[in-house]
């Protein structure tokens, strides 16, 4: 991660100071203070000690953060929270993703979650996730078929509860099809979607009949009403499978400026090299953004590979090389599409780490700096000009909070304490 201050020393006739942050630890090894002004953002990086001791007096707060490495916020930047901790309502059997279906759609038709039982759960995620150091959700909420946008106004009326403390966006996840025979009713339920005031649209082009039309359905959505896309793409180990490209070329031609993200696309990482090239090149140039997503891929997919099992991700290191933001999210959580998950971005970078080969630092990066990329936020961090959402960790190093996901964790939100969590352990050998 990138920890320059931006500028040396502290000067009060410069640097707005509303609360200052002492005993930050960088990456680097050195400790310095930040100053935080009003607005949440960092305004100086102190490094001398009577600077720090000058700033204190004239600080309304100062919060000790004890010497704990400081990073930038976790973000999550996909992730089912209409689905998520419901594996125990709808059991899947198979453990595949046929399973996962069945079993939802069984529960979804016997009436299992009601409006009240996903507020409270969404609700509960998101506690979860905020306590691990996320300050900035995306989700994807099933629209269409026989819900239609009801899931939005259960997470709505759950995120609400966290305002102020991190921010959240909603994904309209449209039934197929949403174009020719049939896609009607999910038409409907986009509509009122967007009336309630989605914003991002999203889909499954490669479910549909015509994944060139659907991909121009949701531009068009996307374009007329000023909001963004996030599509699952291509999550199959399918190699002909390459929606991806159709995608990149449909925003290159409109060249709109409208942020689009490309999520799972497993099917790029099974192309040989040099497909991977050709289409990471594209998606470079488009500035669509992608998303991987090891945990569920990795459950869900290659099952029918017993020999040489495939990992289930993107090319993850063509795209890179091409200049595309790869941004790594959790998916699902503890439901019939993931039975486990513990609503840690630092577990998911574990396993980018392990089954990406991507190493510790850019790990990170991948579910902090890049997902906001990727969700067309700006970066935050302890960096002069940049919101103050940090997460402070009693650890050496980047890799070190990778490995370990030490449980003891503080959180801030432009500055501000907004979660704690502490932990002890005693060994008795008698």
């Amino acid at each position: 991660m990138d920890d320059r201050s931006g500028g040396d020393g502290y000067d009060p006739s410069v640097s707005s100071l509303d609360r200052l942050l002492v005993n930050v630890r960088r990456p680097s090894g050195d400790t310095v203070a930040l100053a935080v002004g009003a607005d949440g953002t960092v305004t100086a990086v102190i490094e001398r000690s009577d600077d720090v001791a000058a700033a204190s007096r004239a600080a309304g707060t100062t919060i000790d953060l004890g010497g704990r490495l400081v990073l930038p916020a976790l973000a999550e930047p996909h992730s089912h929270l209409d689905k998520a901790r419901t594996a125990d309502l709808a059991p899947n059997p198979t453990g595949d993703l046929a399973g996962a279906i069945d079993a939802w759609l069984t529960a979804e038709a016997a009436g299992v979650f009601t409006h009240d039982d996903m507020v409270e759960r969404i609700a509960t995620e998101l506690g979860r996730l905020l306590v691990a150091g996320v300050t900035c959700v995306r989700s994807h909420l099933n629209v269409g078929g026989r819900v239609g946008a009801r899931h939005l106004l259960a997470a709505r009326a759950a995120a609400e509860r966290f305002s102020g403390v991190m921010d959240v966006e909603f994904v309209a996840l449209t039934h197929t099809p949403t174009t020719g025979p049939g896609s009607e009713g999910n038409r409907r339920a986009v509509a009122e979607a967007l009336e309630l005031g989605i914003e991002v649209i999203g889909g499954c082009p490669h479910l549909e009949p015509d994944p060139a039309a659907a991909i121009e359905y949701v531009l068009d959505i996307a374009e007329s009403h000023g909001i963004s896309v996030d599509l699952h793409t291509d999550e199959t180990t399918d190699p002909t499978m390459l929606t991806l490209e159709t995608l990149a070329e449909a925003v290159r031609r409109r060249e709109t400026g409208v942020a689009v993200a490309a999520s799972h696309c497993v099917s790029l990482g099974m192309a040989p090299t040099d497909v991977q090239d050709r289409v990471a090149a594209q998606v470079g140039s488009a500035g669509v953004a992608v998303v991987a997503l090891p945990q569920t891929n990795l459950f869900l997919q290659g099952r029918e590979h017993p020999v040489a099992t495939p990992r289930g991700l993107t090319a993850v290191r063509a795209l890179r090389a091409a200049g595309a933001t790869v941004a790594a999210g959790a998916d699902n959580t503890q439901d019939p599409f993931n039975l486990v998950g513990r609503s840690d971005p630092l577990e998911t970078a574990a396993l980018m780490v392990m089954a990406g080969h991507v190493l510790p630092d850019e790990a990170f990066d991948m579910v902090s700096t890049a997902a906001r990329a990727a969700l067309g936020r700006p970066p935050v961090g302890p960096v002069v000009g940049r919101r103050a959402d940090l997460l402070a960790v009693p650890v050496g190093s980047v890799r070190q909070a990778v490995a370990e996901a030490p449980a003891e964790r503080i959180v801030l939100f432009g500055g501000r304490v907004v979660a704690r969590t502490t932990a002890t352990s005693s060994i008795d050998l008698g």
